[in-house]
This record gives structure tokens, sequence and C-alpha cells, in this order.
């Protein structure tokens, strides 16, 4: 969006309510021609702003597109450093590839991309993140924590505690969001949002961190692919209704700083109780995939401090995963 456009939208969105803008006015205010200001309101609309207005008339906005734009997620974005700097776009292979690009080139801590559709969305291990375009949240941040690469796994789980509360925030029943190690939320035991977490090192310190997290905002359950429909679910599909998808990326955004910078400041067991609010592994039987392919059947018991989640395999034995991925077997063990 032009600039002259963004400040059109930025007066119009402030008369909200008020008399329609007329055509001088807007002229005036933007040092421009009356002429130039109705190129700007034919811009807006071509992006699905619906802007009433009549010659002699003025403009008022009528009503914002459902799109993720920098201009309706930072109207009211309350961060102080994160998503400040806000990458769009219609359409990428995966939001944290591009964030990692961004990363190369300088772009500074907090920098956030997002996207309306992916073709190539992925989560641990490889596996894919159904993408639909316009419906759900596809977002990569970039972060330049002071993190050793020892303490970089709780790293995940605290953006886990942010996406899980925005949930829970959103659909008002907290005991219906629950938080699966290590990256998934789950939505009435189906789940919502897949994280990804991918870093560079620098000797042992973490030089970047690449935050990816989608959401499940939208897209009916009936769209899931085959591959995806028993155990996936969407906001909308719990609520009954859309969920507006700029106020929602607002919300995380502001609950994600708020959440990252207490684990700078003072570490997981800062967010432990947060995090315990949504934990319901403990005790459940799980089977345990390992990177190189292989697995083993047990009981999920509580993480330890440094995010690795402590296992009670079948012959008794305790062991610690840090890197490998879980699924879920059942109820209680």
């Amino acid at each position: 969006m032009s600039e002259g456009a963004a400040r059109v939208l930025e007066a119009l969105r402030g008369a909200a309510g008020a008399a329609p803008c007329s055509g001088g006015a807007l002229a005036e205010r933007l040092g421009v021609s009356r002429a130039q200001v109705w190129k700007h309101v034919e811009a807006l609309r071509r992006r699905g702003y619906e802007i009433e207005g009549a010659p002699g008339g003025g403009y008022r906005l009528a009503a914002v597109p459902d799109r993720l734009y920098p201009e309706e997620i930072g109207a009211g974005l309350a961060t102080r450093w994160l998503a400040r700097r806000l990458e769009w776009l219609e359409t990428t292979d995966s939001t944290n590839r591009v964030a990692h690009e961004l990363a190369r080139e300088g772009a500074p801590h907090g920098t956030a991309v997002v996207a309306e559709g992916q073709t190539a969305g992925r989560v641990r291990q490889g596996r894919s993140f159904f993408s639909p375009p316009y419906l759900n949240l596809y977002t990569s941040i970039v972060l330049r924590p002071a993190l050793t690469l020892a303490e970089a796994p709780t790293a995940i789980l605290a953006a886990g505690v942010a996406v899980a509360e925005t949930i829970a925030a959103e659909v008002g029943e907290p005991g219906a969001v629950e938080l699966k190690w290590p990256n998934d939320v789950l939505l009435g035991g189906r789940k919502a949002s897949g994280i990804l977490m991918e870093l560079v090192a620098e000797a042992t310190r973490v030089g970047t961190l690449v935050l990816g997290i989608g959401v499940n905002l939208n897209v009916p359950r009936e769209s899931f692919p085959a591959e995806f429909a028993a155990s996936a679910t969407s906001l909308r599909s719990h609520l009954g209704r859309p969920v507006p998808r700029a106020d929602f990326a607002r919300r995380l955004y502001g609950t994600l700083e708020d959440v990252l910078e207490l684990h700078a400041a003072h570490g997981f067991a800062a967010l432990r109780p947060r995090f315990d609010r949504f934990y319901r592994m403990a005790g459940r039987r799980i089977t345990v995939s390992e990177p190189g392919g292989a697995g083993y059947p047990g009981v999920a018991l509580e993480p330890d401090g440094d995010g690795a989640l402590r296992v009670q395999r079948d012959d008794g034995a305790v062991v610690r995963v840090l890197a490998g991925d879980v699924t879920l077997s059942g109820g209680p063990a």
C-alpha cells in the first residue's frame, strides 16, 4: 500500500462514526489534490476496502477486508518491538523461509512475516501444514534472543503458552485448549495450531531464531485433506462463527511479546504456571518417534525445566526426550 493510500485509510478510520470526510479536507490534510485523494480511495477499494462516497458528499469507511494487511494488524497494535516491522505476502511457499532470508539481510529482532496462504507450509520433522489462503494465520517472527543453545528448547514451549492463551481468550473456554508437547495446541482434542522453531547457532549461543506459527482460524473442518481430517480443527468450527484474523494476529503478537520478554528475563520457570494450565499430557499413553525413525510407547510425565519431556517407557525406565515427537495414544495409562 502506498504511503498516500495508507494516510487516507488512517484518516477514514479515525473518522469512523462521524460525518463523512470531504475530499477537500482529505486533500488539505495530505497536501495533495482532490484528484489524488480519489486515486488513493480507488486503490483502497481495489484492496477490498468498502468506502462509501459520492461527488460532494465525502468519503466514509464502511467495511474493511478480512486480510492480514500491515495496516489492519497495525491498527491498535500495542507491542513495543514485535511485528513493528511486518512483511505481508499474498502467498509464499513458507513464511519461515522468508523470515530466514530477512534475518540474513539484517532484519531486526521482532520482524514478522505474514502470508495469506502458503504452498509449502511445514512443521516439525518436515511434515506439511495445511495452508489454504484467506482463512487462517501463517506468521513467522525473526528473533535474536540472548539464549544459549541449552536454553533454546524452552522457547518453543514459551511460544506455545502465548498461542494457547490467545486461543483460549478467543473461544472463552480455557479447559478446551491443551498444549501437546512440544509444538502443538489442541482445541477440543484436535490440532488447531502448530509451531516450528528453527535456529542459527553462533558457537554455544543462539544467533537467530525463527519462530513459525500457524493457527487454523476459519478453515471448515470438512475442508481438511484426508490426512488431517481426523486430527485437526479450527476455531471457527469450534465456535460456530468466523474469527477476525487481523484482530487475532494483533492479540497473538501482544501476548507473544509478553511471554518472550518474561522468558528472556527469568527463563521458562517464570512461565511454568501458565504452561501447566494447559498441559494435560501427564499420565497419558503416548508413542515417541525419534529423529532417526525409531519409536517406542510409554506414558508421558511432566517436562523438565529445560524443556525435555520425561517419558516412562513400558519397561519402566524414565527417559528424557528433547528432539523427538509424540503421538497421543489414548486416555490415561
